[in-house]
């Protein structure tokens, strides 16, 4: 079932139950305010099971990963296997598309982007670095980025080129594939060659300065796992930056401001 956040938005703004293609925070809040509430009896672990094994669109199935239970009595979060994910009411009837916020003492924390934050550093987590292109100094990294590239970005070779100020700082830097043409793309099969190349980081310098890789491309690689797994993440475009706790920054950011964003500025 293809991009199901977007027929269920369709389908809710057919029916009336959306009036803006967007909720805003504060809107959100009203409607979630709004919605059908579970007695106080009910279990909201039994609730989530159930949910993830009922919920459907025009009778058919939804690719339930996970349903978890929100601060809100009622209202579950329902994360797709594609990655989308959405909010429902604890009988599958209703949906709510956006961000969930707390309206804590500081300010609004966003608590859907803390959650896709949370899943991304333990699906990143998983992957080994034997089937990551890394550069690091030459000492201990204090900090460690994800970065998902395509050797064909531009901006992926100008974040390249600050690699070495990167490390100096003690940034460790960590490719992930992601040909943003798809795995039918001759980047594609450039990705393949560095990852089958016995030094990966040398292969990764040439593909981005446009050389030609001299090994195979026939060697078991993890590249097309790894861009689904971009896919799944959230990953639009490259280059994808992914902080150490899961933030997703992306495009191009200058080295200082990625210092600064790892709290090492006065490092």
């Amino acid at each position: 079932m293809q991009n199901i956040t977007h027929e269920v938005e369709l389908m809710m703004r057919q029916r009336g139950f959306l009036a803006m293609p967007l909720l805003t925070p504060f809107s959100m809040m009203t409607l979630l305010i709004a919605g059908s509430l579970l007695p106080a009896a009910a279990q909201a672990d039994d609730v989530a099971e159930r949910l993830a094994g009922s919920l459907s669109v025009n009778g058919q199935s939804m690719p339930v990963e996970t349903v978890t239970a929100t601060p809100m009595d009622g209202i579950y979060h329902v994360r797709l296997e594609s990655g989308e994910s959405f909010y429902s009411n604890a009988e599958g009837s209703h949906f709510l598309l956006g961000d969930l916020y707390e309206n804590a003492d500081d300010g609004l924390v966003n608590l859907t982007e803390q959650e896709h934050n949370q899943v991304r550093a333990d699906a990143l987590a998983a992957v080994p670095e034997s089937e990551r292109v890394i550069y690091r100094g030459a000492d201990e990294p204090k900090a460690t980025i994800v970065v998902f590239t395509d050797p064909s970005c531009p901006y992926c070779a100008r974040l390249h080129d600050t690699i070495p100020e990167l490390n100096e700082h003690g940034i460790a830097v960590h490719y992930m594939a992601f040909p943003r043409a798809g795995m039918n793309s001759a980047v594609a099969t450039t990705l393949q060659k560095v990852w089958c190349s016995d030094n990966r980081s040398e292969a990764m310098n040439q593909a981005k300065e446009g050389q030609t890789i001299s090994s195979a491309a026939s060697c078991d690689n993890p590249v097309a796992g790894q861009y689904d797994l971009g896919r799944a993440l959230g990953v639009q475009g490259t280059p994808a930056i992914i902080l150490p706790d899961g933030q997703l920054v992306p495009g191009f950011v200058p080295p200082e401001r990625l210092i600064a964003m790892l709290g090492l500025e006065d490092d």
